[in-house]
């Protein structure tokens, strides 16, 4: 891969966290031969650290913002070409700044950077302009539909398996436990997802729960039930929000709490029958 990026003729610059559909259209004004430079800012939690490999074919470089915040213009752009020593075209967003106190816009990468350099216009969608920060706010209040829109592709968290508060299985419904501390939480409530397990290629339509227990024990769970039966998950899995169905709510007894997750099951299979997995 580093061969590939000393190779490259073209480059994307940006933070490119979630990966979603205004980020794409850079990616689509890259060559056969390019990189995606990712800037990691710390802010990253759509798709933290190497996640955002799963959305292109483009070999990706990580910078460390801190490294390169202090460099002017000219220093940047030189740090480029070292880098990218075939380097022709350089593909940046419309608010792309740059250099010491961001300083620098798309319009001095123009004049210091001799080759082509390729300005992508804002991309909206229903007349909202996308970014990563409103992706956030979205899913934050539970706006799934609207934050996958934005995305090109379902929210996914992955995780670690963890243990359960144990009484999932005795008296409710079997759970598969993670723990994604990297990853930004949607909004607190019961989902609709589809489940991987492990290293299996496929999807198992499937309910979550993202949350505080406070029906049981108060703790925070991020937990999923697969509908199409029980499934031994051993190391890790992957949750992708499809809808949301209801907020987190307190119930007076674990009867009525059982009761309320038969209920998610069916509105969760329903919403569910018709995606191909």
């Amino acid at each position: 891969m580093v061969k590939d990026m000393k190779n490259s003729t073209s480059i994307a610059i940006g933070g490119f966290d979630g990966m979603h559909i205004g980020h794409q259209k850079l990616f689509g004004a890259l060559d056969e031969n390019s990189t995606i430079v990712v800037i990691e800012t710390g802010y990253a939690n759509l798709t933290p650290k190497k996640e955002r490999e799963h959305f292109s074919h483009f070999p990706i470089m990580y910078l460390e913002l801190d490294s390169i915040r202090h460099l002017s213009g000219g220093e940047f752009v030189a740090f480029l070409k070292e880098k990218f020593p075939k380097l022709q075209k350089i593909v940046v967003g419309y608010d792309f700044h740059f250099g010491k106190n961001r300083k620098y816009s798309f319009e001095d990468l123009k004049t210091l950077f001799e080759g082509e350099v390729v300005v992508i216009e804002e991309v909206t969608l229903h007349g909202d302009s996308v970014h990563s920060h409103k992706i956030r706010a979205k899913l934050q209040i539970g706006d799934i539909n609207g934050a996958n829109a934005f995305l090109g592709h379902n929210y996914t968290i992955k995780g670690k398996v963890v243990a359960g508060q144990g009484i999932g299985k005795k008296e409710l419904v079997a759970t598969i436990n993670l723990e994604a501390e990297e990853f930004l939480m949607p909004k607190e409530g019961v989902y609709a997802t589809l489940t991987r397990i492990d290293d299996e290629e496929h999807f198992h339509p499937s309910v979550s729960f993202v949350g505080h227990r406070v029906t049981t024990d108060g703790s925070f769970a991020l937990e999923s039930h697969i509908l199409d039966g029980e499934v031994f998950c051993k190391e890790k899995a992957c949750i992708s929000f499809i809808h949301f169905i209801r907020e987190n709510q307190k119930f007076d007894s674990i009867a009525e709490l059982k009761k309320a997750i038969k209920k998610d099951i069916t509105i969760a299979s329903k919403e569910l029958k018709f995606l191909q997995l």
